[in-house]
C-alpha cells in the first residue's frame, strides 16, 4: 500500500508573480497529526494517526480503512537510527520486528523539485481567511514516480502529494490535517515491553524510500 495528496480546486486562487521564487524546504523536525490516503484504483481509502521525529530519526503510524469490504488497521514504528521496524498487535500483545535497511528520509520538497506556482487555498481578500502555499512536481529519482505536492509557504507544513506508481499503474493522494508543530507525547517512539523479546526478521523485499512510503 502507499499514499498521494488532494487539493480541492474550488478552493484557489493564482496569486501574481512572487517578488522572489520559492525554494525546496524541510517540514518541522518534529511533526505530528492526521492524514487521509486514497488510492482510487484500488478502492482503498485510509485515516492515519502520525508522529514524526526527525531528530531521533524515528515515525510512529496507527491507521484505520477499508480496501474493497475489508477493513484495514495497523499501528507501525519504524526506527531508521536502530534499523528496525515494529507492527504492533495490542488487541493479543504481539509485535513483528522486522529490520529496516532503508536510511531515514525527512518531510520535505525534494532538492530537484519544480516549483510549478504559488497559490492561495481558501480567499485572500481578508487575512486569515486563506492559506498560502507552493505547488512542486517532479520525479523520485530511484523509482521514477512522478509526484506532485503542496507544502505551506510559512512553516513548510505538508498539504496535499499525489504519486503516480508505474509497478500499481494508480495514484495515490494524500491529504494532511491538524498538524501540531512538536511531539505532545514522546513516549509514542517508545515500543511496548512485548515487543522485547521477539526475535527479528530479515527485512522484506517493499522498502520505505521516503517518509510517505514509510506511512503505509
Amino acid at each position: 500500500m502507499k499514499i498521494l495528496f488532494v487539493i480541492p480546486v474550488g478552493l484557489i486562487l493564482i496569486l501574481g508573480s512572487c517578488a522572489q521564487k520559492p525554494h525546496p524546504c524541510r517540514a518541522p523536525p518534529l511533526l505530528e497529526g492526521k492524514l487521509t490516503v486514497l488510492v482510487p484504483g484500488e478502492k482503498i481509502r485510509v485515516y492515519e494517526k502520525f508522529y514524526y521525529d526527525a531528530i531521533g530519526q524515528n515515525v510512529r503510524v496507527v491507521a484505520f480503512g477499508k480496501e474493497d469490504n475489508k477493513t484495514i488497521f495497523a499501528d507501525r514504528l519504524l526506527h531508521f537510527r536502530e534499523g528496525v521496524k515494529y507492527d504492533i498487535h495490542y488487541h493479543n500483545q504481539s509485535c513483528v520486528k522486522t529490520a529496516l535497511k532503508e536510511p531515514f528520509a525527512p518531510i520535505e520538497v525534494p532538492h530537484d523539485a519544480h516549483f510549478l506556482h504559488q497559490l492561495v487555498m481558501g480567499s485572500s481578500s481578508r487575512p486569515g481567511e486563506g492559506l498560502l502555499v507552493n505547488n512542486w512536481e517532479g520525479v523520485v529519482s530511484q523509482t521514477k514516480e512522478h509526484y506532485f505536492m503542496t507544502f505551506t509557504e510559512f512553516g513548510c507544513l505538508p498539504i496535499y502529494s499525489i504519486y503516480f506508481t508505474e509497478k500499481m499503474n494508480v495514484d495515490i493522494m494524500t491529504s494532511f490535517y491538524d498538524l501540531v508543530n512538536g511531539i505532545e507525547d514522546p513516549e509514542v517512539f517508545i515500543p511496548p515491553s512485548f515487543c522485547d523479546s521477539v526475535k527479528l526478521l530479515e527485512a522484506k523485499d517493499d522498502t520505505e524510500t521516503n517518509f510517505f512510503k514509510a506511512l503505509l
